[in-house]
């Protein structure tokens, strides 16, 4: 396990890996950062472009949804699977190829003839995003001692945040400019070139010989920790957490695309620009969370995220984007401390297992919270999401409080 370093260390010349700091390598903190950037960097991308793809396919707002939502289905699938694959395997090369075979969908989604086949392209850019997901959570809790993962995962976090700016502003502009096509040549493109980055910075792991002895050890009922209450309340606070943030987002360009804001698909891809916040916001999290706990912590930054989502019901966009600023921040905040719990809930021999099954929940949650909505929306519109999403996360706070230690 990473030990802190007593100084900082530079070495001469140029190397990225010559410079050192407690946590390791700069270069290796930077390529955790860029595994997030990279996992979610094509993961929500058609969110600016929905109402387009309404207009452009004849199609309901539930069906556009769907673009996100398939994306997000393909990763509740294939995360426990992946997570069980990759337990013996190098976890810098899963998380390596996996990106690779992120961009080829990617760049496939550009050729689609319509909206049913642009779903099945995000349904497998799903289905091939755990390998980053799963693998990059389970190097983070074996390769760093435990009083030093909720600052690295915080990191990891934070690039995710980055990504997710990055992937809808990208889509936004280029579908504004070039067309839909545009924007799915461009994130492939990006992704495919992210994936050597990682290929040259991200340290080889130091754990892997250690895995294979405690896997030998596991008995029949090796899966048993898995489905205790702790397990269980993660995979509720991991479904709630993005079931709000996808609801959100997804839905709020529909409210901002209409009167009294009828906001363009390029600006609606800046709207994404209240990520930013959680670059700050998430690391500085991560330092907190450590001396708080993460019972306490998703506790507080669900209830800012709460009221962030509140805020969204004013009738002035400077509100509105506070409102998500608020809420994105929570969410990222919530996020890290779910994702750090699980050191704490899973056993050392179930790391990666116990990744794969909360993604699955969290992207399951996803999934929903793309879908469920539409159907509020059609009776109540955006009151009745922000209502929805209010009650969601009460019981976040509720099951993390009872569930957690």
């Amino acid at each position: 396990m990473a030990q802190p370093e007593a100084a900082v260390e530079l070495a001469a010349g140029p190397s990225h890996a010559s410079v050192r700091v407690g946590l390791g390598p700069v270069s290796g903190l930077v390529a955790v950062g860029l595994c997030g950037v990279f996992a979610f960097i094509d993961l929500y991308a058609t969110q600016p472009l929905l109402p387009m793809f309404v207009r452009l396919f004849g199609a309901t707002k539930a069906a556009a949804a769907m673009t996100v939502s398939a994306c997000t289905l393909g990763v509740a699938f294939s995360a426990p699977v992946v997570g069980a694959l990759a337990q013996r395997l190098s976890r810098k090369r899963v998380v390596v190829a996996s990106i690779v075979g992120l961009s080829v969908p990617t760049l496939l989604a550009a050729t689609a003839s319509g909206l049913h086949a642009l779903v099945f392209w995000r349904l497998l850019q799903g289905l091939v995003l755990p390998g980053i997901f799963a693998t990059t959570i389970a190097y983070i809790t074996e390769e760093w001692a435990p009083e030093q993962v909720p600052l690295v995962m915080s990191i990891y976090i934070s690039g995710t945040v980055l990504g997710g700016f990055l992937g809808r502003v990208i889509a936004g502009m280029a579908a504004g400019y070039s067309g839909w096509r545009a924007a799915f040549v461009v994130l492939g493109a990006v992704t495919l070139a992210g994936s050597a980055v990682v290929a040259k910075w991200l340290p080889r792991e130091r754990m892997l010989a250690s895995r294979h002895g405690h896997m030998a050890e596991i008995g029949p009922g090796r899966y048993r920790a898995l489905a205790g209450r702790k397990m269980l309340a993660a995979y509720a606070v991991g479904f709630s957490v993005l079931f709000s943030l996808v609801a959100i987002f997804t839905y709020v360009t529909f409210h901002l695309s209409a009167p009294p804001f009828s906001l363009g698909t390029t600006a609606l891809s800046w709207l994404f620009a209240v990520y930013l916040v959680g670059l700050v916001v998430t690391p500085a999290a991560g330092i907190v969370l450590s001396k708080t706990g993460m019972r306490r912590g998703i506790v507080m930054a669900t209830a800012l995220s709460m009221g962030g989502v509140l805020l969204t019901l004013a009738p002035q966009l400077w509100a509105v984007m506070i409102g998500l600023t608020l809420c994105s921040s929570g969410v990222f905040v919530a996020q890290s401390a779910a994702t750090s719990y699980l050191r704490v809930a899973a056993p050392a021999h179930l790391r990666t297992l116990a990744a794969g099954l909360y993604l699955s929940a969290y992207y399951f949650g996803g999934t929903v919270g793309g879908v469920v909505p539409s159907w509020i929306w059609e009776r109540d519109g955006w009151a009745g999401c922000v209502l929805l999403v209010a009650i969601l996360q009460c019981g976040t706070m509720a099951t993390a409080w009872w569930g957690w230690e």
